[in-house]
């Protein structure tokens, strides 16, 4: 029995140890291939607040493209929301895409709220199958993603930060 325990133990310890240096090379192949699809806006699909379809052949040519994924009940979105309406009439030449999974209701009001709804350059999206945060690697609320006028990755931005900050990581290519 012992002689048993003595040859089984680590062969068990083997195979767990083998288990887990699997999962940690996929997950680190994973976070590559998800850097990698982002660097460029990635093909998507999302349903706007006004019955449409808005995929990436939405996105203006040479225009900066702002995305905002949020949660209507997210204070730090909340207040992402309320900067960048103060500062609405700066952002004119980006696009902005707010996302969120929440019902297409609950976004619309958020929309009319921060009175963004009515800016051919602002669209809110409803992502009901989730699929936004695992397409552009998004692990936070609110997140904002940064492309620039030919849609190539500027910079991934987790939480809240100021209008003025995103309107100058925007112009660094102007």
């Amino acid at each position: 029995m012992k002689k048993i325990l003595k040859i089984t133990i680590p062969i068990l310890f083997l195979f767990v140890l083998g288990y887990v240096g699997y999962k940690i090379v996929s997950q680190i192949n994973h976070k590559k291939e998800v850097a990698e699809n982002i660097k460029s806006i990635p093909k998507f699909a999302y349903q706007n607040t006004k019955g449409g379809i808005f995929t990436g052949e939405n996105i203006k040519e040479n225009t900066a493209t702002l995305f905002v994924y949020y949660n209507s009940e997210c204070d730090f979105c909340n207040e992402e929301a309320k900067s960048i309406q103060h500062n609405i009439e700066k952002f004119k030449d980006f696009q902005l895409v707010f996302i969120s999974f929440e019902l297409q209701e609950k976004i619309v009001q958020f929309a009319q709220k921060f009175n963004l709804y009515n800016y051919d350059n602002v669209h809110f999206l409803c992502d009901s199958k989730a699929t936004f945060a695992t397409t552009f690697d998004v692990k936070s609320l609110p997140c904002l993603v940064l492309y620039d006028k030919e849609q190539q990755l500027i910079e991934k931005i987790k939480g809240q930060v100021k209008a003025e900050t995103i309107l100058k990581k925007l112009k660094i290519e102007d």
